[in-house]
């Protein structure tokens, strides 16, 4: 199979053939690195009621594995330098099949959350491994389509892994969910394996010498790098809060939806797939910002959908978020890449441990007022992380060097 870099590629293959198998590859190995994250989301339900629990506490059960990934995303900014691309991808696939595969014997709620921390480890480190290796590997015509891939990817193992969960747990039961996705885990690594190409040590990691702390406080001085953490951070706030008591709003009245059918409500990421691939298109026709706005603007038209007594409206609130929070990710993963001039894996750490961490705090927080205050005040809190991600768009400038 042919690797993905520019170079190689482009030596043996046309520009077309080079970029479809380039968009496949890359979009496959971010649905089998990411599918565990958000499949176990729409099986939240039969596992509150299977554990004896809360929605909220449930919920950060689940969501725990957003800690493993900011904790990764931090060691990987620190050690960004010393760490091959392809070896590490390829080996936290690997190493994610086992906890994965433990959670279909979890005791308790509190084994069940250590391992959902450390699949978050394995899991953040194949995502920022791999963000490194295409902005370091990709032409600069190119980095915006691969970004856009990998989200794309990412997109749909929020689709598939739910539906997939959902039919696994519905007809075969809880435990069998789990060990069939940790075979996918397995499958992303023999993908990985025959699909990276094997790159020479970037200067960082051949040097040796310089403090893995100076890249991180570089990054900390960009003042437009700082905002695209913070938005991040928001941003998965904002999807984590939405899609993850959505469940427990729809499962009661007078919605009143079976587990099974749960997992065909997030159909409604479908025109996601169709719609975060043109990110790259609608920066170049609109600009960074713009298109950030639009994209906050279609996430928050949305929300107010998400408080009526009508399944049809609901799921239209869901269609727009999903769109919205999406497209916004895309733009604001593909301006790290091009943002940080210098070891473009620190700043694809330091981006998605803050990212993670949003999504933590978001399902810790959003739970909390959702056990406490009902639905619509957890609504009223996704609307404001939004706006506040809207304002801050305002920042996401390139510096002169980037657009050089």
């Amino acid at each position: 199979m042919a690797k993905i870099d520019d170079a190689a590629m482009s030596s043996a293959m046309d520009p077309v053939q080079v970029v479809l198998l380039r968009t496949v590859v890359i979009g496959v190995t971010a649905f089998l690195s990411l599918v565990d994250l958000f499949a176990t989301q729409a099986i939240l339900p039969s596992l509150a009621r299977a554990y004896g629990v809360s929605p909220a506490a449930m919920g950060f059960a689940v969501n725990a594995s957003t800690l493993g990934m900011a904790v990764a995303g931090l060691v990987i900014a620190l050690l960004s330098g010393r760490i091959d691309r392809r070896r590490g991808v390829l080996l936290s696939l690997a190493l994610l099949s086992i906890p994965t595969s433990l959670l279909a014997v979890a005791p308790n709620l509190t084994v069940f959350t250590i391992l959902r921390v450390v699949q978050g480890l394995f899991m953040a480190s194949a995502f920022t491994l791999m963000l490194a290796y295409l902005a370091e590997h990709c032409s600069a015509r190119a980095s915006a389509g691969a970004f856009a891939a990998y989200i794309t990817g990412n997109v749909a193992s929020n689709l598939f892994g739910r539906i997939m969960s959902a039919a696994l747990a519905d007809h075969l039961g809880l435990a069998a969910n789990f060990y069939v996705f940790a075979l996918l885990n397995l499958a992303g690594a023999v993908l990985v394996y025959f699909s990276l190409g094997r790159a020479a040590p970037m200067p960082a990691m051949a040097k040796g010498g310089a403090s893995p702390m100076a890249a991180w406080r570089e990054h900390l001085k960009s003042a437009p790098l700082r905002a695209s953490f913070a938005i991040g951070f928001l941003i998965l706030f904002a999807f984590i809060g939405t899609f993850t008591y959505v469940n427990f709003v729809l499962v009661r009245e007078p919605f009143d939806i079976g587990s099974m059918s749960l997992g065909f409500v997030y159909l409604v990421f479908a025109p996601s797939i169709a719609t975060t691939p043109a990110a790259g298109l609608i920066v170049g026709r609109l600009g960074m910002r713009p298109t950030f706005w639009l994209a906050s603007a279609i996430a928050l038209a949305g929300l107010p959908l998400l408080l009526w007594p009508s399944l049809a409206a609901v799921l239209a609130g869901l269609v727009l978020v999903g769109v919205g929070t999406f497209l916004a990710q895309a733009i604001a993963t593909g301006f790290v890449g091009r943002a940080a001039t210098a070891d473009r894996g620190a700043a694809s750490g330091m981006y998605l441990s803050s990212y993670f961490l949003g999504g933590l705090i978001g399902s810790a927080v959003l739970g909390q007022v959702f056990d406490h205050f009902g639905w619509p005040l957890c609504v009223a809190g996704i609307a404001l992380a939004l706006v506040l991600a809207a304002v801050l768009g305002a920042r996401l400038r390139l510096p002169a060097a980037a657009i050089a």
